[in-house]
């Protein structure tokens, strides 16, 4: 019987320390999953968290001119798009030797060093689009053996002898993922050529001062417009008359200035063939309606001027391929202030890069001479409680209609890669039908 006491007793024991263990193995890993899920902030306004289980340090948009000291040397990717740096330095990210990715894209780099990379061994992705370089050469990209993904566009590249190593570079067949969109933009006669195509014998031919231009095939529309190709590609069509969009426009204009004419209304797919396009101009020419394509593969238009037509509200999704929009002119235009003005009060208030003028109320009578952002507020304060959808977010308050509407049509994935908002996603709801 003492014996049949003493077993039990020792089972309880073992029972109460395996449950002491249990508890203190769950506690460690919940404080490991805080741990993992948090985010530390660092100097310049950078964020680390981690995602995956990789490491992220998120330096974007925070007004940087340099890599800072005080970041952790552990990361796998480090993302300092939308600053302001514009030299690298031998040995900039030389601690960073876990790094996978590094983003530079949007910023101001004139000048990369050619030590700038060393260090970064492990290194399979660097995207440098969209910024200021006109040379590089291929021993910038020596030290990193395992790159991938190298991206090059929108720079003002001058095609000349410099060039000619990361050219050569580019075309090798095992490199088939990098720079494959860069274009020359220096000199004329080389302007608009992918790096990843051209001749690289071409790089080096000396050249007359004065470039001669190749013959152009026009339509009887373009013959009306005066083009200039030299220091960049121009197209000015302005006050001729014109009922259309010319269809012949060459591929690397960066300009066009089609204001005063009588062009109503712009169908599908009008500017597609120009993506470099950065300025234009569609001011005075009485336009009515505007496709939701008509403004497809604009992906870097700057600057859009549709000021003085007859623009009502704008069809929704007009604007979606804009993403690098920085000014945008729509004084001038009888803005109707209903539903359908909803959709462009939408876009802006998610753009808030975008500067923009001449949002005024013409019709109906009893909101003329108001702004059309304080319309919408004043719709969306006064909208009687039965006549609204009863809309559960989780986590939120509610929302308008117009902007559900919204949210449901826009996905996140179209979004320029990787500058979507990784810490805020598109939150559940649910809609109850009203009887």
């Amino acid at each position: 019987m003492r014996l049949v006491t003493v077993l039990l007793l020792l089972v309880l024991v073992c029972l109460v320390a395996g449950a002491r263990s249990g508890k203190k193995q769950r506690q460690e890993r919940s404080q490991r999953r805080n741990k993992l899920n948090s985010v530390i902030h660092f100097p310049g306004g950078c964020k680390e968290y981690v995602e995956n289980g990789d490491k992220y340090l998120d330096c974007q948009d925070c007004q940087l001119t340099a890599v800072l000291l005080g970041w952790p040397e552990d990361i796998d990717h480090l993302l300092l798009a939308q600053n302001r740096i514009n030299v690298l330095r031998d040995k900039t990210f030389s601690h960073f030797h876990n790094l996978f990715t590094l983003d530079l894209q949007l910023n101001e780099i004139s000048l990369i060093e050619e030590g700038a990379f060393s260090g970064l061994s492990k290194l399979t992705t660097l995207l440098l689009q969209h910024n200021q370089l006109q040379f590089v050469s291929e021993a910038m990209l020596i030290p990193m053996p395992r790159l991938r993904h190298l991206r090059l566009h929108d720079n003002p590249w001058t095609c000349n002898c410099q060039l000619d190593s990361l050219v050569r570079f580019l075309q090798v067949p095992s490199n088939r993922y990098m720079g494959n969109f860069a274009k020359c933009a220096e000199p004329t006669d080389l302007w608009g050529q992918k790096l990843k195509n051209m001749n690289p014998r071409l790089l080096c031919l000396p050249r007359m001062q004065s470039q001669f231009l190749l013959p152009r095939h026009h339509s009887e529309s373009s013959l009306l417009c005066d083009t200039q190709d030299s220091p960049k590609p121009l197209v000015d069509c302005r006050g001729r008359g014109l009922k259309v969009v010319p269809p012949d426009i060459p591929e690397n204009t960066v300009k066009m200035d089609l204001a005063f004419n009588n062009i109503t209304e712009l169908k599908p797919k009008e500017f597609v063939n120009i993506k470099d396009l950065k300025l234009l101009n569609l001011s005075s020419n009485g336009l009515r309606s505007i496709d939701t394509a008509a403004f497809a593969g604009l992906l870097h238009l700057r600057e859009l001027d549709l000021s003085n037509n007859s623009l009502h509200y704008f069809n929704y999704g007009v604007l979606e391929d804009l993403y690098y929009l920085r000014t945008l002119y729509l004084v001038g235009n009888p803005w109707t202030c209903d539903y359908n003005i909803h959709y462009l009060i939408y876009w802006l208030k998610h753009h808030t890069a975008v500067e923009h003028t001449g949002l005024v109320c013409s019709e109906p009578e009893e909101f003329r001479g108001w702004s059309v952002e304080s319309y919408v507020k004043t719709y969306n304060d006064e909208c009687p409680k039965g006549m609204q959808l009863d809309l559960h977010r989780t986590g939120t308050t509610d929302i308008t209609s117009q902007e559900l509407i919204a949210e449901i049509g826009e996905d996140p994935d179209l979004l320029p890669s990787p500058l979507q908002n990784k810490e805020h996603k598109l939150e559940e709801f649910k809609i109850f039908r009203l009887n």
